[in-house]
């Protein structure tokens, strides 16, 4: 697989979301960096791996490897998901696939709203969780974690974000994740916490990158 001309890291991931809120997080740390020296993986049309592992970082580094073997670039991946505490952490890493099938947002969000329902607002304690990893060609592999705490709604409010933020409210917050604006979400969230720790690796990679 060749990589487009001047592209330079690749975020391994399909979710046009994620792409949209990883460049953000990154951009104010790279400064002078051009937009089309990242790119996606779906921009490649580059297949995505069987996520198997049974953590976060597992996950995060399946998929960094993955798109390192096939573009010969450095990869960045995330792997996040919706921590429940009633329910044991549970969605976990199975988040994006709660309700059976992968990336059903809505499908996803009603079953767990359904599982909680008779569940009290003092037992909906809840937080997201985000492993991001940097994997090089040269064989460097280093993984960040970040959470954001919050407690569950009983119905969905905002239509900012995806996945499961239109029912979490963070903690110190009187509105939902989806409520937030990008750069309020980018401040606190765990994947932003994530990918604020990864920066000085992603930067120090690139500094040494042909160019």
């Amino acid at each position: 697989m060749t990589p487009p001309p001047g592209a330079r890291l690749v975020l391994a991931t399909h979710n046009v979301h994620k792409v949209r809120e990883l460049r953000a997080i990154l951009s104010p740390f790279l400064p002078g960096l051009e937009p089309a020296a990242v790119v996606g993986a779906g921009d490649l049309g580059a297949d995505e791996p069987v996520e198997d592992g049974v953590t976060f970082a597992e996950n995060a580094l399946i998929k960094a490897r993955a798109m390192v073997a096939a573009t010969g670039l450095p990869a960045v991946a995330d792997d996040s998901g919706l921590c429940v505490d009633v329910l044991g952490g549970a969605p976990g890493v199975f988040s994006a696939r709660w309700a059976g099938r992968h990336g059903d947002d809505r499908a996803n969000l009603e079953l767990l709203l359904a599982q909680l329902a008779d569940v009290p607002a003092r037992h909906r304690g809840a937080h997201f969780a985000c492993a991001a990893a940097l994997v090089t060609p040269a064989g460097l592999e280093v993984v960040e974690e970040g959470t954001m705490q919050g407690v569950l709604l009983t119905a969905p409010r905002g239509t900012g974000g995806f996945g499961y933020d239109p029912i979490l409210q963070p903690v110190g917050e009187s509105r939902s994740s989806a409520e937030l604006s990008p750069a309020e979400k980018n401040a606190i969230s765990h994947r932003g916490k994530a990918f604020a720790a990864l920066v000085p690796h992603v930067v120090a990679t690139l500094a040494r990158a042909p160019r």
